[in-house]
């Protein structure tokens, strides 16, 4: 049996887990290429408008790869966090894309709650049923896969760079490189290094958060903003990067919070969709580069508008 997995969204942090589970139970886990414009343009032609790209994006995947697997995964994570929540569309991404592609395969689209690991056993027997396996099977197949993601060393910590920063989004828009045209390497070959979110302490990005007026409601939310404020005020990093969807809700709250808490710091807003023109993105970082590794070799920093 064919389990077809679409390598977009949320993909790139919890791929271990997703295909060592389906592997375990038997089945051959087909997974769709990397993001590049032909799954783009399946996305744009599938997808409402209205949606973010990383979720055309996710259409495009899904496009790719139905007519080569058996039983298709599309992943409905609702929490992550007790009393926290991913982004609506996660909630509804099954109902979107059935009702948008025709001709799917059967799909496995049962919620995932992911904030006890007894309530991610119960999408794994939900998902081992589906399948017919037995309890037995699945619970190995649901260990082995917890041992896996454990093991996944995901994030980005550059060494050895005179300037960094820190690279702040959700996670797809950070990892798929397709997405944001290449932007780690970019930064790397105009001498910056860069540092992720995945190295500050749950605890750390939590007790930030805490400061707020209100806590907010969206994980990555929280995550963001407690990363962004620990690295200015720690000075780990000497700027910031936010790469964001264009039509992304809960990024419009979090880029506003962080510049109120950091008016002075360095900070860069990057909105990607698909019309984004390289040649834009291009200047944009070449220029904040620059000031950056200005603002590190001139001690002073006064303001050359006086």
């Amino acid at each position: 049996m064919k389990i077809g997995i679409p390598k977009g969204l949320l993909y790139c942090k919890y791929h271990p887990f997703l295909t060592t589970f389906f592997t375990k139970l038997g089945c051959d886990v087909v997974i769709s290429e990397d993001t590049n414009k032909n799954i783009l343009d399946a996305g744009v032609k599938y997808c409402v408008d209205e949606a973010c790209m990383p979720v055309k994006i996710f259409h495009g995947h899904v496009a790719s790869i139905k007519d080569r697997c058996d039983i298709l995964v599309i992943p409905r994570i609702m929490q992550l966090w007790k009393n926290e929540y991913i982004c609506p569309k996660f909630c509804g991404l099954p109902e979107m894309v059935i009702n948008s592609i025709d001709n799917l395969p059967p799909t496995i689209s049962e919620p995932i709650y992911a904030t006890s690991q007894k309530k991610l056993y119960n999408w794994a027997k939900a998902a081992g049923k589906y399948l017919g396996k037995s309890n037995n099977k699945v619970r190995l197949a649901f260990h082995s896969a917890l041992n896996a993601q454990r093991d996944y060393e995901e994030g980005i910590f550059d060494k050895g760079y005179e300037v960094n920063v820190a690279l702040i989004g959700h996670p797809y828009n950070i990892y798929d490189s397709f997405s944001n045209m290449n932007l780690v390497k970019k930064l790397n070959k105009l001498g910056v290094g860069i540092v992720t979110g995945e190295f500050t302490h749950e605890d750390t990005l939590r007790d930030v958060a805490k400061k707020l007026y209100k806590k907010p409601f969206w994980t990555f939310t929280r995550e963001n903003y407690g990363f962004a404020i620990n690295v200015a005020k720690e000075k780990i990093v000497d700027g910031i990067i936010y790469v964001s969807s264009f039509n992304c809700g809960p990024d419009s709250i979090i880029i506003e919070l962080i510049k109120n808490s950091l008016p002075h710091f360095p900070f860069l807003i990057l909105k990607i969709d698909e019309h984004t023109g390289e040649a834009g993105i291009d200047t944009r970082i070449e220029a904040f580069a620059d000031m950056l590794e200005r603002r590190t070799r001139i001690e002073s920093n006064f303001s050359t508008h006086g």
